[in-house]
């Protein structure tokens, strides 16, 4: 059984940038433990914009701050989820670390990425659970039924604490298992 990690939007612009919170800053040490102790693939997403384009998109007109534009400090992984990565690349040589650039909520991309690895335990961790994480958890949930799929609480914040909680709420009612870093690794 293949095991797959997917590290959702870890970017400086969630954590501490143009819409980071307190709540974002306070998982990066579970999200790099995470990392770090994983024994399977990972995929790592990075939500993408462009100057030119976001203000005009249906996103900009309903969050009209700009985030995550490529090419800007903001739209870069953490340091210490990037350097986690790096390292897990060097340390397991056998294993794939994968980047998507996506420009919506979920990647449409990421079944079919998860479906070629065949794997069969999926657990997610990052941000933000209300919009991003339970987008993804749910794609890949409903393109695979009978796969394990989880979500690591303490490695995912929401926009707030209660849309955090209902987030995880709404996914454990569709089967996506929720559970803690030590859980996952």
């Amino acid at each position: 059984m293949k095991n797959m990690l997917v590290v959702v939007d870890m970017q400086n612009d969630f954590i501490d940038g143009a819409l980071g919170t307190p709540e974002a800053v306070s998982i990066v040490p579970a999200a790099e433990k995470l990392i770090r102790g994983w024994t399977g693939d990972i995929i790592a997403t990075r939500d993408t914009h462009f100057a030119d384009s976001y203000p005009q998109s249906r996103e900009g007109r309903y969050l009209p701050v700009p985030h995550c534009i490529r090419g800007t400090e903001g739209h870069r992984l953490r340091p210490e989820i990037a350097r986690a990565l790096d390292d897990y690349k060097r340390d397991h040589p056998g294993r794939s670390v994968r980047f998507i650039d996506k420009y919506t909520f979920g990647s449409v991309d990421l079944p079919g990425l998860i479906g070629k690895k065949k794997s069969k335990r999926i657990v997610f961790c990052g941000l933000c659970t209300d919009i991003c994480i339970v987008s993804n958890a749910m794609l890949v949930k409903a393109a695979f039924p009978e796969a394990d799929v989880a979500v690591v609480s303490d490695a995912c914040a929401g926009v707030t604490p209660e849309s955090h909680a209902s987030a995880l709420a709404t996914m454990k009612m569709c089967q996506i298992d929720v559970i803690r870093t030590e859980d996952a690794i």
